[in-house]
């Protein structure tokens, strides 16, 4: 955290002095246009000609610089902004102060396999701890990568490249901040991908169109100097039908181009940033060394030979930014009055249609690959930032046997590290299973998560947190935070039922599957929960199944221990001086005591010591 308070303190400095620089320039570029002005006026009133000309020519050069130096100063600014704001997002996610952060929830789904039970995304979730990305299509990547266990050498391979990134923190933040500078919440790459592999009209016919829009263009400035010298004749209007004929003739023109413009203009609207930040992190990719495969792959997809990513999406960019001022008549985009003047006169619709397509031709096959590339750099570089702040995190050993889970010193990476409790679990072999018992609010279901959110990060690629890891490749699954549906018209028992039918499935497709079963049907009565949860636990020893269960039903874990089908542990509290206490350790063996009573005693509830079967004699 240390260097991350450093960072800040730094750039907030550097922000002063942008501050202090900026407002220099804008006072001395003042001076310099007004004294310029002035300059003129009185050279332009003494009739001296060249002189005024040659300060005029001297006045546009120098303010131009003038304004870009302003606009370099500017841009620094942003960006320093924006390491700081890094910095300090950084010190928020080691605090474990997640609210303000992106949740994921476009990935929510409540039939996937595990992710609404671990707390993957949603509010106070792994997504929001991890991520780093800029891009729509970084965050999609990210969002992948955690609903899906990675094979074995693709963990591998995305271990080596995060180490590899892991120390390299100013050209990580310097990354990220670069594609900070074109965040757009509105993007759409999809609507942008799917417009570059639509078929091209005008090129195919480029030799016509640039033909006739040339000629037209000729005849317009022609017609237009001709009406100039002689509009203030008595037979102006000889002068002014030929200016008329040819602007008719160019909107027929434009009339049958306007889909294609407008089509163009529609689906590249939002997206101008989106290629912005394309090409400001390809630029970083591309003037980067890289040591591991897996970044190399992916930088070789950028750039190879002569061939750069960066330049030709930069090529793209300045066509689409100048192709938007044309705008259109829908809701989005206005249009620029200088551009449709020139437009009606000059027929410039068709040069720009024509570069748009050239560029898709010559490109379309690759924009596809060099977001992907980008976007699995920017999911690298998130979990390098997550494995550099947290650095007791252990990367995994993946072994080649299946059914094998190995922790030491395994904590919850969502709970701050000064209240976590860590603890050792190990599980071997195909057909073990564990069943944990305990009191309430002991720790079963947050010790379940923390198995489950640690594989998720095993499996993509991250560190766990753990002091040591060992894990097979395989399935997660688990059934822990079952709901009704009113909309469906699902009840949580039935939910849960589905979601026991998905697991059975699973195991039977002989793929290795490791599942967390939480209290088993707590939506049914007591006596078809126990009848139930028995004969699930021996159907699933039958099929050799693999993970751990927990329970309150202490008669359950009582009776699949008694026939050795389960390995039993606990979590205990202990009441002193009326005050409870939880250690949260998990312990071999079956809970000691129950709490349920002493909370409900708390709770305001009068627990009766002797309850009789006895009719109520009351009124009698």
């Amino acid at each position: 955290m240390n260097i991350y308070h450093s960072n800040i303190q730094k750039y907030k400095a550097s922000l002063l002095e942008l501050d202090k620089d900026l407002r220099g320039l804008s006072a001395f570029r003042l001076v310099v246009f007004l004294f310029s002005i002035i300059l003129i006026a009185i050279l332009a009133n003494e009739r001296l000609i060249v002189p005024t000309l040659i300060i005029l020519l001297i006045f546009v050069f120098g303010f131009g610089l003038l304004m870009r130096r302003y606009n370099q100063l500017a841009h620094q600014k942003r960006h320093n902004t924006f390491l700081k704001e890094i910095n300090e997002s950084e010190v928020l996610k080691l605090k474990n102060k997640l609210s303000c952060f992106s949740t994921g929830q476009a990935f929510i789904n409540s039939n996937h396999a595990y992710t609404s039970d671990l707390d993957v995304f949603g509010s106070h979730s792994l997504f929001q701890l991890i991520n780093r990305t800029t891009t729509e299509s970084g965050s999609v990547s990210l969002g992948e990568w955690l609903s899906e266990a990675a094979s074995k050498e693709v963990i591998l391979k995305r271990q080596q490249a995060i180490k590899e990134l892991k120390p390299r923190l100013d050209w990580r933040q310097d990354f990220r901040a670069s594609g900070l500078h074109f965040k757009n919440p509105k993007s759409e790459y999809n609507k942008l991908l799917a417009w570059i592999t639509t078929p091209i009209e005008l090129l195919p016919h480029k030799s016509k169109y640039l033909i006739i829009s040339i000629f037209l263009s000729i005849v317009s400035t022609f017609s237009i100097v001709n009406y100039f010298i002689n509009g203030l004749e008595s037979d102006w209007y000889i002068h002014l039908t030929p200016l008329i004929l040819v602007l008719f003739i160019n909107s027929r023109i434009l009339k049958k181009v306007k889909p294609i413009a407008e089509e163009i203009i529609k689906n590249t609207h939002q997206n101008v940033n989106v290629l912005g930040g394309y090409h400001s992190l390809i630029t970083k990719v591309e003037s980067e060394k890289f040591d591991s495969k897996i970044l190399q792959e992916l930088q070789s997809v950028l750039c190879h030979e002569n061939y750069s990513a960066a330049t030709e999406i930069k090529k793209l960019k300045k066509i689409l930014e100048i192709f938007q001022l044309r705008g259109t008549k829908s809701d989005f985009a206005g249009g620029n009055s200088f551009y449709t003047v020139l437009n009606k006169f000059w027929i410039i619709d068709i040069y720009w249609i024509l570069q748009t397509e050239k560029w898709k031709l010559k490109n379309s096959t690759y924009l596809k690959s060099w977001s992907s590339a980008i976007s699995e750099f920017e999911v690298l570089n998130s979990l390098a930032g997550f494995s550099y702040s947290n650095p007791s995190f252990a990367f995994p050993k993946i072994k080649e046997a299946p059914y094998s889970i190995h922790f030491e010193m395994l904590g919850h990476p969502l709970i701050n590290s000064e209240n976590r409790v860590c603890n050792n679990f190990n599980l071997d072999g195909r057909g073990e299973i564990d069943m944990i018992t305990g009191s309430n609010m002991a720790g079963k279901s947050t010790f379940l998560r923390t198995i489950g959110i640690n594989l998720v990060l095993a499996f993509t690629g991250a560190p766990c947190c753990a002091k040591s890891a060992e894990v097979s490749s395989m399935k997660i699954f688990s059934s822990m935070r079952t709901q009704d549906n009113l909309e469906e018209g699902i009840s949580s028992f039935y939910a849960e039922l589905k979601r026991i039918e998905q697991l059975l499935k699973l195991i039977q497709n002989k793929e290795p599957v490791f599942f967390l079963l939480d209290e088993m049907f707590k939506g049914t009565n007591s006596e078809d929960r126990h009848k139930g949860g028995f004969s699930l636990i021996k159907q699933l020893e039958k099929l050799n199944a693999f993970g751990i269960i927990s329970t309150h039903d202490l008669e359950l874990a009582k009776l699949v221990e008694k026939q050795d089908v389960v390995t039993s542990f606990s979590f205990n509290s202990e009441i002193k001086e009326d005050d409870m206490f939880f250690n949260y350790e998990l312990t071999l063996g079956l809970c000691k005591d129950f709490n349920a009573s002493e909370l409900m005693k708390r709770s305001g509830i009068n627990i009766l010591s002797n309850i009789s079967d006895e009719p109520n004699q009351k009124g009698l």
